[in-house]
């Protein structure tokens, strides 16, 4: 398969690369009003990347004055592959090296499987994009998964949700198996970074992204960069204690959010609740499919489901809670709310907003936006394409 060769040389060609990636394609003077550079060296700079083929000419730049010029993009036939893999789901797309996505599949998949089934299958979706087209080969990948992830060498680390990965060299086996560069990461962040460069959060330096699926996770990005901790462990807050001496959780610990509120523990409560007869509605799906989730929940709540609207906000109070703390702590200018469990819309964004205007102080909620994500399950792939355009796009 084909590969990305070349690599910048220098910060100010990474610099470029990622300019045009962000911004697309560019004249030389617009690119000279966003570094720090003199016309004769920015010149030199963007005549190098011409050189090795990581960009090229594309038309006649809008007059500014004088001769016009071309503008620079990044080259169109790089291809980079994300994906995302989740407790339940996994989600498989290519883009261009501006990271628009040119295809897009999602399967159901159990992450419990181990990691050898599901990159045999993330594999073979990736072959299926491939044969339609879309690329020849990939230039590098990315991929997400639901666990803690110790970062440089792309390995999970002990992940409550998934048994058989820990310590399993999924960056080396898999770019092994794609003859391409890859990098790993934990979901939330590629979400964050997701929205970051295309969805809610494009304009925001400091926020917090929080995805509430099966578990609950929390990407943190500081001065418009994934914060990862020192191990890679930041923003596991599903383990934070939202309940004292509450509910067992996976980890080992009692009380967890993600034990009292996530995609699995609302889909427990509303079994409950189905199977003692407080909710006609959610007893009469549990009889229809033999199991429920929060598809169910939603359109039982969307029914008038009163025991449905109360797991919302009992859970939206909680997540609210530790939030709060959050907030107080890092003072963030957006925090995002995304996931498998958002289908519970607006019913759950009012708790957690509730939650954490009532609890955080005035200063740091004055003007702080709690949202949905834009994107969706985009978010996490096109996350993903960027992790690794971030490492491709870095000096050698």
């Amino acid at each position: 398969m084909r590969r990305m060769t070349a690599r910048p040389a220098n910060a100010h060609q990474a610099r470029l690369l990622r300019l045009l990636r962000d911004g697309g394609p560019s004249s030389r003077a617009q690119l000279g009003d966003r570094v720090d550079l003199s016309r004769s060296k920015l010149a030199v700079e963007v005549d190098r990347l011409l050189e090795t083929g990581l960009v090229v000419a594309d038309g006649l730049a809008a007059s500014r004055g004088g001769r016009r010029s071309h503008n620079i993009r990044l080259a169109p036939q790089l291809r980079f592959l994300g994906i995302d893999i989740g407790a339940t789901s996994v989600d498989v797309a290519v883009t261009n090296a501006e990271l628009e996505v040119l295809g897009h599949i999602n399967q159901p998949m159990d992450v419990r499987e181990g990691p050898v089934a599901v990159f045999e299958q993330a594999l073979d979706m990736a072959g299926k994009l491939r044969a339609t087209g879309l690329a020849e080969g990939f230039d590098g990948a990315g991929v997400g998964v639901p666990g803690p992830v110790r970062f440089p060498e792309g390995v999970p680390v002990a992940p409550p949700i998934m048994p058989g990965w820990d310590g399993f060299p999924v960056r080396e086996a898999l770019s092994q198996e794609l003859g391409c560069p890859v990098m790993v990461d934990n979901d939330v962040n590629l979400m964050a970074m997701g929205e970051q460069h295309a969805g809610v959060a494009r304009s925001v330096g400091d926020f917090l992204c929080v995805k509430i699926g099966t578990g609950i996770g929390c990407g943190i990005v500081v001065g418009g960069e994934v914060h990862r901790g020192t191990t890679g462990s930041a923003g596991d807050i599903g383990h934070i204690q939202a309940v004292p001496d509450g509910r067992p959780c996976p980890c080992g610990n009692r009380g967890c959010l993600e034990a009292h509120f996530s995609g699995a523990a609302l889909a427990r409560d509303a079994t409950e609740a189905a199977q003692q007869g407080r909710s006609p509605e959610l007893a009469a799906r549990l009889q229809a499919s033999g199991a429920l989730s929060a598809v169910d929940v939603a359109a039982a709540a969307a029914a008038g489901d009163a025991t449905a609207l109360d797991l919302i906000r009992e859970g939206g109070a909680r997540t609210g809670q530790v939030i709060a703390g959050l907030v107080s702590f890092f003072n963030p200018g957006l925090v995002v709310i995304g996931g498998g469990v958002t289908g519970l819309g607006h019913n759950l964004l009012a708790a957690i907003r509730t939650q954490v205007y009532r609890q955080s102080l005035p200063l740091a909620t004055g003007n702080l936006p709690i949202v949905l994500g834009e994107l969706g399950p985009t978010a996490g792939v096109i996350g993903a394409a960027r992790l690794i355009s971030d490492h491709l796009f870095s000096p050698v």
